[in-house]
């Protein structure tokens, strides 16, 4: 058996978390490293390492996660201006491998990205 992940762990309850949002197919809290004044994560509840390796019959669940990121961001004050990011591998900065959306706001972002 494998090791549960991080996020494996918070949707079982197992660590704690501010959960701003949940449904049958994802979840969504607080990130506890903030990289903005609001910086929230979108999970799956489906354990997808990343997203270079979801399958086409995921594609329903991808979009449901788009969406759930703009409603958690618009349910913060945050729905007209705010950033979505999505790391894919370690060589890009992923550092937990279940797919996550991470939803920044609440300052001014420059492009391009780090």
């Amino acid at each position: 058996m494998t090791d549960k992940t991080l996020f494996e762990r918070i949707i079982a309850r197992e660590i704690p978390a501010t959960i701003l949002y949940e449904d049958d197919r994802c979840i969504a809290f607080k990130d506890i490293n903030p990289q903005a004044p609001f910086h929230a994560l979108i999970v799956p509840i489906k354990p997808i390492s990343r997203l270079g390796e979801a399958a086409p019959t995921d594609g329903a669940l991808m979009g449901h996660l788009m969406l759930t990121a703009a409603r958690v961001a618009r349910e913060a004050g945050h729905g007209e201006n705010f950033r979505l990011a999505l790391n894919n591998g370690a060589g890009a900065g992923q550092t937990v491998f279940h797919l996550h959306i991470h939803v920044l706001a609440g300052r001014p972002f420059s492009w391009p990205p780090g």
